[in-house]
């Protein structure tokens, strides 16, 4: 009889975590729903943004010549929680390719601590934020990422300094290497006016305001799309950890019936016995 409670038990603590799991599972879906339509006006913003840079660029050539980039800023997000598969390994593995393949110095902010606690703190060349867990903490995250990185461009120095990304991509589920600033690769423009566009400011000052847009929206589309890959890999995790459970209390539940059946066989030996040892007595 033990052994069936101690197999019972088992069967109890399987049934609680499974709970617990579905309960992950339903918040994470939650979170992608509630994820899209964010995505999609910030993806929209950051293409009307480009379009206007290219569009100012066009008719401002001596301003669309970068300066050489002299230093890297790496930003790296990964995931402020657990349960979502290797989603934070893989930017680990990412990380040591750019590293070798980089002939500049590279500064890494890194964003999450579950990433950031595979990572040694103490070098001074690497700056740890925590991330989002739900999307409403990602203004904040945004609030204390372009802090952090305009006290990172101050320290530095260094007026020709590039600012790349590298974050899970929802749209083409990969890990991407986003190049920033300096404004770069822009898309052609959507049509090209006969005429420049009157200015009420400089073209310089212009251009600052709509790098300094373009970061915004720009780093506010990547923390979603990364917490969106985030949620949908914590989904498949849940699922897979969900098939396996239900695969173990099959087995303890065969292991409970098969013991069950020992039990009652054993009783029926006993009883009988019994009965044999009175007739004998009689």
């Amino acid at each position: 009889m033990s052994r069936r409670r101690e197999i019972n038990k088992k069967l109890d603590a399987l049934s609680d975590i499974a709970g617990i799991m579905s309960a992950m599972k339903g918040l994470a879906l939650m979170e992608i729903r509630i994820l899209m339509d964010f995505i999609i006006c910030q993806q929209r913003m950051v293409t009307s943004i480009e379009q206007t840079a290219a569009e100012f660029f066009a008719t401002h050539r001596t301003l669309a010549n970068s300066p050489t980039v002299e230093r890297m800023i790496y930003i790296v997000i990964g995931s402020e929680q657990s349960f979502c598969g290797d989603f934070n390994e893989t930017l680990l593995v990412e990380m040591n390719t750019i590293s070798l393949q980089q002939t500049k110095p590279v500064s890494w902010l890194i964003v999450g601590r579950r990433l950031a606690n595979r990572i040694d703190e103490h070098d001074p060349t690497i700056s740890l934020l925590p991330g989002a867990i739900v999307s409403d903490e990602i203004p904040n995250v945004l609030l204390q990422l372009t802090q952090q990185l305009n006290s990172l461009l101050a320290q530095e120095q260094i007026p020709s300094c590039g600012i790349s990304v590298l974050y899970h991509c929802d749209t083409s589920d990969i890990i991407r290497s986003r190049h920033l600033l300096p404004l770069s690769n822009l898309p052609e423009p959507v049509k090209m006016k006969a005429y420049p566009a009157e200015l009420n400011i400089l073209p310089e000052e212009l251009l600052q305001s709509l790098t300094d847009h373009y970061l915004y929206a720009v780093l506010n589309e990547v923390l979603y799309s990364s917490l969106m890959a985030e949620n949908r890999q914590r989904q498949i995790h849940m699922d897979r950890a969900l098939q396996r459970l239900d695969e173990d209390k099959l087995r303890l539940k065969f292991a409970y019936n098969t013991q069950r059946q020992e039990d009652i066989t054993e009783e029926i030996e006993t009883i009988l016995l019994s009965s044999d040892m009175a007739t004998i007595i009689k």
